[in-house]
């Protein structure tokens, strides 16, 4: 990669624009995958891959062919298209890829140079003036390879055994376990003098299963581990137990009510306050979209000023590798620019501080803080970490739902609403939409304010807007859930985790959740029907 990227700086050096910056990044992935439903494999494959990704610039740091292009839609998505390698360790034929990959990348590099300088005499003058590639000292770092062998064959044996105990339940329509084990290492070099290879192993099991209701509407339910090595994922009996509780709880899911519409009073558990504060949140001070025109840019104006309650802090940590003993995924030594990954205290006692930055600049904000990040094939942007949500007023769990049904008695409401477990979300950050959020609940339950037993809902949204829900934040518990995941957006599919207290919100907003007009199965589940077994 060093020789290739040498000769093509010194051989492009001559031409009319020259590149001013040359980087190239190898992912080589290799990986393996099991999955089985319903006892039976689906999938027993291992692979390995190698992806290329250039990033060639002309121009300068200040102006350079990566400005977008104003008055282009989907311009902040734009892709750098990753290139196959070879996975053999053949230099020739890997260096004549970097070259071809690298002359197609100049030739686009220069021709959309000409087309950045003519949309910049065509239009008003930007809203962030700021340099396209902020100025970093070159580093070197090597890691390690690290232990990653496990028993292949004893982890296929658990994936059909638990896949195997959602058979036989006729309203289960979906019985699924997955285990993928991927050993990443990443190499990475530049002109600038950096040299870097990462190590960066992870696990991820799934359980999933989904119901129906009478009415159409689709009931999933997932319970998901990640770890940095098999052996950090749970024993087989969690696990089994964990699936025997899935089962019952998309039992009683199928017959739950269909919750209304609904405003007031509500506790989100730690995991569903994690991925809240991740959609609501995480995407909004991603530094990339301060500078897109086409970008609400939320929190632009809120630099040094209150956005929390004061008890509120916010922090992005890519340097922590756990909490509380579980491995968080948004770890890692250096990000995809090849800049090392900084502890970011966003939100400081209800403050709003600071924006996560790659190596693209925005006003006052000119350096990386080691958060450009991408899927392999992607072009880098800011991305999330560690998210972690600290408060430094809390209260046992059990007050939290006292304090819920006190402020259900002062809203005149008969019930408020507890947020167990969540899916993920989405958001808008865009001017061209309402600047809304839609986080999906998985399991939800009615607090009675009389005291009544809890009781299981379905059918929820949780909807709203960022600045009036941080508004309604009136109290912390004092544990912590955490949320690791893969979070999509325009740099791809990255490792995130999200930790936060259990929070009770004053009010939020449901709304009805989409559902299916299909009817229920005609026939019944041949493993059930006529006395059928398993």
């Amino acid at each position: 990669m060093r020789q290739e990227l040498d000769r093509s700086i010194q051989s492009l050096s001559g031409r009319e624009r020259p590149p001013y910056f040359l980087s190239y990044t190898i992912s080589d992935v290799r990986s393996t995958i099991l999955a089985a439903s319903f006892g039976a494999m689906e999938s027993d494959a291992h692979v390995q891959r190698r992806i290329l990704d250039v990033d060639l610039r002309v121009g300068s740091y200040e102006l350079d062919n990566t400005r977008s292009i104003r008055g282009v839609a989907f311009e902040l998505g734009r892709g750098s298209r990753g290139v196959s390698l070879p996975v053999d360790d053949n230099s020739d034929a890997i260096r004549s890829a970097l070259w071809l990959a690298t002359d197609r990348a100049y030739k686009s590099a220069e021709e959309r140079l000409g087309k950045v300088l003519t949309n910049r005499q065509v239009k008003v003058r930007e809203e962030d003036t700021s340099a396209d590639m902020s100025r970093e000292k070159a580093h070197r770092h090597v890691d390690a390879d690290v232990p990653f062998t496990f028993d292949t064959a004893a982890w296929r044996t658990r994936v059909r055994s638990l896949s195997a105990l959602f058979q036989g339940h006729g309203e289960l329509y979906q019985g699924r376990v997955t285990f993928q084990a991927d050993y990443l290492v990443k190499y990475f070099v530049n002109s600038e003098g950096s040299e870097i290879r990462t190590v960066e192993p992870i696990v991820k099991m799934f359980l999933l299963v989904k119901t129906k209701a009478e009415d159409g509407m689709s009931l999933p339910l997932y319970t998901s581990y990640t770890a940095f090595h098999p052996d950090r994922l749970p024993s087989e009996s969690v696990m089994r137990a964990e699936a025997l509780s899935m089962i019952q709880r998309a039992k009683k899911l199928k017959d739950a009510p269909l919750a209304e519409t609904y405003t007031g009073p509500a506790i989100l558990s730690g995991r569903s306050a994690g991925v809240f504060f991740h959609e609501i949140f995480g995407h909004r001070v991603e530094g990339h979209r301060q500078k897109d025109a086409n970008s609400s840019q939320t929190f632009k104006a809120f630099l040094n000023k209150s956005i929390l309650p004061d008890f509120i802090n916010v922090v992005f940590d890519p340097t922590l590798r756990e909490r509380g003993g579980v491995d968080v995924v948004g770890h890692y030594h250096y990000d995809d620019e090849g800049i090392p990954g900084e502890r970011v205290v966003a939100v400081d006692k209800g403050i709003f501080k600071n924006f996560l930055m790659s190596r693209s600049p925005i006003e006052n904000f000119p350096t990386s803080n080691g958060h450009g990040r991408r899927q392999a094939g992607f072009k880098c942007v800011s991305r999330q970490s560690n998210l972690i949500v600290e408060a430094t007023r809390t209260v046992p769990y059990d007050s939290l739902r006292t304090l819920l049904r006190a402020e259900c008695l002062r809203q005149n409401k008969e019930y408020g609403l507890y947020f167990d477990d969540i899916q993920g979300g989405f958001t808008f950050t865009g001017r061209t939409v309402p600047n809304a959020f839609n986080v999906q609940p998985l399991v939800v339950y009615k607090v009675f304010a009389d005291g009544r037993p809890d009781e299981l809902v379905r059918g929820v949204d949780l909807i709203g807007t960022p600045l009036t829900t941080f508004n309604n934040i009136v109290a912390a518990a004092d544990d912590v859930g955490i949320f690791n995941g893969v979070c999509g957006a325009e740099s791809g599919g990255v490792p995130v985790s999200a930790s936060s207290p259990s929070l009770l919100v004053s009010t939020i907003e449901v709304q009805k959740k989409q559902k299916s007009q299909a009817k229920l199965p005609i026939l019944a589940d041949p493993t059930t029907d006529m006395g059928g077994r398993p």
